[in-house]
């Protein structure tokens, strides 16, 4: 019975696969998405400066679920290719070395938070008020990051053996959690003390460790594919250089987006501060249309590794096609939206007339290469699933810092801060050329050759 179940992306027809395991993600996606908005507005109530403190803490969070997702994606694709190859020796080692890196991951930021959260904030040269408010939310959030780490680790594993529907509860249990306790603890409400932005990163961290809990409570009961033992356990550098090979691209990859951020906030606050809350608006409005796709990506990950390890050249091939056909309808849906209610979406924020007056164009602009960046997200993930992680952070380099920002710079200097948009474009575009020629050469040089 446990083989029949192990062997699912390997003979379930690929149509229903890909629904059975991207499904939940996407689920659980569009509950962080939600999640993040939440969290901002309950902060912003508190005052201005405890948003601004929480949102200069973004780039160092952002750096520290980077390592761990990383480290994630390269168990994800190492272990689902094993479990392919039928090698469930391999595979059991496969995790354990990848939770022990995880271990290591969650070391390097306690010591960050003990150590450098002070030196991070001053080097920002925010107003004392504000410096202090986000370094107690920094410190809390790093030092207790424990659990991030070992929620990331065992949905991985979870999602590499196609158990995505128990990762869609265990992020969704730590997001409501997280939402649920933010009031409760920022505000001090039934008897609870006030501790506002204290307040948020408890709560955040305690969603965290709950369904790290809960995550690794499903893997011992659930999940018979994988056996875990730490008992004699020895890293193992074989092991290690695989999962890395596949994770430090991805950690790199995302790392990459924070400078882009940075880059663009620097051109734009040359025309406005509302020009940069634009930007800001539209990085929280566009995730509910990219993050569904990343929830596909994480669903067919796993199936392609699968299918590559069991060289079976035709489920691999239609996974990759109908992945596409997928992302394309998305991200269809969201250029039309975009296109069509951009002054309502705004509305949300409670935008001013000058915000619609830069808004409205800059979302219709950038949406026009949601389509391109759909397909090449799509593209992007099949190199990360077939062990070629260096091409994604290649084109994602190429994509953000080589094109993107020096194409923002001069089309700011010669078209005004309405022709700044036209940057995105370009950029996705070129990805995708790019990422097409890539396609093509691991196409004949992997995929072509494989038996089945």
């Amino acid at each position: 019975m446990e083989q029949t179940r192990e062997n699912k992306m390997g003979i379930m027809p690929v149509n229903k696969l890909i629904i059975s395991m991207s499904l939940p993600m996407v689920v659980s996606m569009l509950v962080q998405a939600l999640y993040n908005i939440v969290d901002s507005i309950f902060v912003s109530r508190l005052s201005e400066d405890a948003l601004t403190a929480v949102s200069m803490a973004f780039p160092m969070q952002n750096l520290m679920i980077s390592v761990a997702v990383g480290i994630g994606v390269g168990i994800n694709a190492m272990l689902s290719r094993s479990l392919g190859e039928k090698r469930f020796k391999a595979a059991n080692k496969t995790a354990e070395n990848g939770i022990f890196l995880e271990v290591l991951g969650y070391i390097l930021f306690l010591i960050i938070g003990l150590f450098l959260t002070r030196p991070f904030f001053l080097a920002q040269s925010a107003s004392a008020e504000i410096t202090e408010m986000g370094i107690e939310y920094t410190k809390i959030c790093l030092i207790m990051s424990f659990g991030v780490f070992v929620q990331i680790a065992s949905e991985r594993v979870l999602q590499s053996t196609g158990r995505t529907f128990y990762t869609m509860i265990t992020q969704t249990t730590g997001a409501v959690i997280n939402i649920v306790l933010d009031p409760i603890l920022i505000f001090g409400l039934f008897g609870m003390p006030k501790m506002g932005v204290v307040g948020a990163a408890a709560a955040t961290v305690i969603g965290q460790i709950c369904a790290a809990v809960f995550a690794t409570i499903l893997n011992i009961k659930c999940n018979p594919d994988v056996q875990i033992s730490f008992k004699h356990f020895r890293p193992e550098t074989a092991y290690i250089k695989t999962i890395l090979a596949v994770g430090i691209p991805s950690i790199i990859m995302s790392s990459v987006g924070s400078i882009m951020t940075f880059g663009m906030n620097k051109i734009l606050i040359a025309f406005s501060s509302t020009a940069v809350a634009v930007f800001g608006v539209y990085f929280k409005l566009q995730s509910f249309v990219f993050m569904p796709i990343f929830g596909l990506n994480n669903g067919t990950v796993p199936i392609i590794s699968y299918n590559y390890g069991a060289k079976n050249k035709k489920r691999l091939t239609k996974t990759i096609k109908l992945t596409i056909v997928y992302a394309v309808t998305i991200m269809l849906i969201g250029l039309i939206l975009f296109q069509l209610l951009p002054d309502v979406f705004l509305g949300f924020f409670d935008a001013s007339e000058n915000m619609l007056e830069i808004g409205v164009p800059a979302l219709r602009i950038i949406s026009l290469c949601f389509i391109t960046a759909g397909v090449g997200i799509v593209i992007s993930s099949c190199f990360q699933a077939l062990g070629h992680g260096f091409l994604s952070m290649l084109i994602s380099i190429m994509r953000q810092l080589i094109i993107l920002l020096p194409s923002a710079f001069i089309l700011a200097k010669v078209g005004g801060v309405n022709a700044v948009w036209w940057s995105f474009i370009i950029a996705e575009v070129f990805s995708l050329a790019l990422s097409l020629v890539f396609y093509n050469h691991i196409y004949n040089k992997v995929i072509k050759n494989l038996d089945k």
